[in-house]
């Protein structure tokens, strides 16, 4: 099996805002994550440095990485870039985090 986590930021005040926005995902960005071989995908939040992890399992064949290039995607970016630390082109900070073990 394929997967990924990777950890991102809140902005202070935000917890329940960012909550809000997902619990109302867009249904063509959601399918358009579907299209891109993620079939599993979950976001935690540390309340306490308000870290956000997220894990995704992907397809053999996914293109979850060229996500990034999608209108949908960048237009999601910016809705969310006043909540979230963000890089200039309002995608979200994210770092990679290594996997150091699994057990199926």
């Amino acid at each position: 099996m394929l997967h990924t986590a990777f950890k991102m930021k809140l902005k202070p005040g935000f917890a329940a805002e960012y909550k809000k926005r997902h619990d109302k995902i867009w249904p063509e960005l959601k399918d358009a994550i579907t299209k891109s071989g993620v079939y599993d995908y979950s976001i935690f939040l540390d309340e306490d440095t308000l870290t956000l992890f997220a894990y995704q399992k992907l397809k053999p064949d996914n293109t979850a990485f060229s996500q990034k290039d999608l209108p949908i995607v960048k237009e999601w970016w910016n809705m969310m870039a006043d909540i979230m630390e963000v890089n200039s082109d309002n995608s979200p900070v994210c770092t990679e985090l290594k996997n150091v073990f699994y057990m199926e």
